[in-house]
């Protein structure tokens, strides 16, 4: 499968990843999730360059992370603020998992360089992702994928071929 295909194909983990699979898109959620608003915010929080960022930021609209939002206007122009949207708000147990897995298998030698501290208890957490019925975590090896009410008869992800 071409990269540009992975857009339109039948898999969700596919179609998250061509929105989701730029080098930059973490970088930018994670300074969302830290509370950058102005474009200013992002550039100073990520370092990206400019000209890379106004294209990550106008993606990221498109696909329904971000909106775009004025603030500020003046007789010249009016300044824009992006905000997370449902759906880049529901990116969050994704990003806290990401997280915890580089805490662990990136080479941090002194440790988490951010902790996230639970609001509703106090406590640090540690995400885990649980099944929803039971509250066991769920694992690999412990899961067993079945064709949805979208699979397709022949579809190679189902078939293995």
């Amino acid at each position: 499968m071409r990269h540009d295909e992975l857009a339109t194909s039948n898999c969700a983990i596919s179609r998250a990843g061509a929105i989701l699979g730029n080098r930059w898109v973490f970088t930018i959620l994670r300074a969302a999730y830290l509370k950058a608003r102005t474009f200013e915010d992002y550039q100073r929080r990520t370092g990206i360059a400019r000209n890379v960022l106004t294209d990550r930021l106008r993606g990221l609209e498109q696909d329904g992370i971000l909106e775009r939002r004025p603030y500020e206007e003046t007789a010249n122009r009016t300044r824009f603020e992006y905000r997370l949207t449902d759906a880049g708000l529901e990116l969050y147990p994704l990003m806290a998992a990401l997280m915890e897995w580089g805490n662990k298998h990136t080479g941090l030698t002194d440790g988490p360089p951010m902790l996230l501290r639970h609001e509703a208890c106090g406590q640090i957490t540690h995400p885990v992702v649980v099944c929803d019925h039971c509250g066991e975590p769920i694992e690999a090896h412990g899961v067993t994928p079945l064709p949805g009410p979208g699979a397709r008869a022949g579809d190679p992800l189902l078939t293995g071929r």
